[in-house]
């Protein structure tokens, strides 16, 4: 194998994403396990899942994660990057600590994970790192050796990430109608989070006024208007705007929000708007609701043309860049020389998360950073 296809010291790549319900039955005992602990009714959470409900009960979540795995399978066969991929969830099956126990006993001992969330934030990183942490012990608990863990860097402005990015906002610009096309504004869309993390989310130094979240979205959204602009000839206006808010109301979360984002731009008399979810890796719940639906009924009950791009998914550009990242880390772990591919102003994310990075409200063991055990 040579040297620029080497996975070594890795012997697996671990797909770790959020899970999702996959029918009527799963929906209420999916959130039990989102949101363990803080004491939410039954009937409560049936009133969150009536989303799900809408889509017969389903989110398109795992079925996209299947897509991704195999074109990851296929882009590392092609590229002969001998390294096998699974698949494990943090809060539905196929389970992360099920998936880490069968990858133990199957031999594998230094295991690199992929998250399904590009950027820094609690919710975005920490978060799962603390899963993979109960996930271990639970493995240790059971007499088993846990395996050493490591975690793919932010890819956030990684070129197989953006790319695909472009070309959906391109061809969302060319479906408005032509009298609408020019003058349209680019509404980035992002998760939102409470205003305390996303002023925490990073290194240390990153904190405060939005943190790396904020700031990494910003680098990521002028990046893309940029290469619009190349592409099409023309300056579109763009704002990052956030959606899918939860929790209580009395605590500040970032905003504007895409509705009333869009209420706004429709009084300021933008002609038409295209929602561009750079937030997230794929089409999951919070794109088909509150964007495809939500937002999109808003937009109509204005009279507002509104289109909304694609995310990556699986596109095989984005495969490409996961490849390009596992064989990056593994360069590293051997002590080579290596240029890390970044676009943008931020340039390559750290490799290990610094102690103080994305901290928790009440600190719980993390694996894969510089505070881990």
């Amino acid at each position: 194998m040579p040297d620029e296809l080497d996975p070594t010291p890795y012997d697996a790549l671990l797909l770790l994403s959020f899970g999702g319900p996959e029918g009527p039955d799963d929906v209420v005992p999916f959130l039990e396990n989102v949101t363990r602990g803080r004491g939410i009714p039954k009937e409560r959470l049936k009133e969150v899942g009536e989303h799900y409900f809408l889509f017969g009960g389903a989110s398109p979540i795992n079925e996209q994660n299947r897509a991704l795995l195999d074109a990851l399978r296929k882009d590392f066969a092609d590229h002969g990057l001998d390294l096998p991929v699974h698949w494990g969830n943090r809060n539905w099956a196929p389970y992360l600590t099920d998936t880490l126990r069968e990858m133990v006993q199957g031999g594998r001992r230094r295991i690199l994970v992929l998250a399904t969330s590009a950027y820094a934030s609690y919710s975005g990183c920490r978060q799962y790192r603390e899963n993979l942490a109960d996930s271990l012990a639970t493995l240790a608990a059971e007499g088993l050796e846990p395996p050493a863990v490591d975690k793919l860097r932010h890819y956030f402005n990684h070129p197989g990430f953006v790319e695909p990015m472009v070309d959906g906002i391109v061809r969302s610009l060319a479906d408005l109608p032509e009298e609408v096309r020019d003058g349209a504004h680019i509404a980035f869309c992002t998760h939102s989070i409470p205003i305390a993390s996303a002023d925490t989310s990073g290194p240390v130094e990153q904190h405060g006024d939005g943190g790396a979240y904020v700031a990494q979205h910003l680098d990521v959204a002028r990046l893309i208007a940029d290469a619009v602009r190349e592409r099409t000839g023309v300056e579109h206006p763009w704002q990052l705007v956030y959606q899918s808010r939860s929790g209580a109301p009395h605590i500040p979360w970032l905003e504007p929000d895409i509705c009333d984002h869009l209420e706004e731009r429709h009084a300021a008399g933008v002609p038409a708007v295209v929602m561009a979810p750079i937030g997230f890796v794929s089409d999951h719940m919070e794109v088909i609701y509150d964007l495809d639906t939500e937002a999109t009924d808003k937009a109509g009950e204005l009279g507002l043309p509104v289109r909304r791009s694609a995310t990556v998914g699986a596109d095989p550009r984005f495969a490409a860049a996961i490849r390009d990242l596992v064989v990056e880390r593994a360069a590293i772990e051997r002590g080579q020389d290596v240029t890390p591919c970044a676009l943008g102003e931020l340039g390559a994310s750290h490799n290990l998360c610094p102690v103080g990075c994305c901290p928790a409200r009440a600190p719980r063991p993390a694996a894969a950073g510089a505070d881990s055990p």
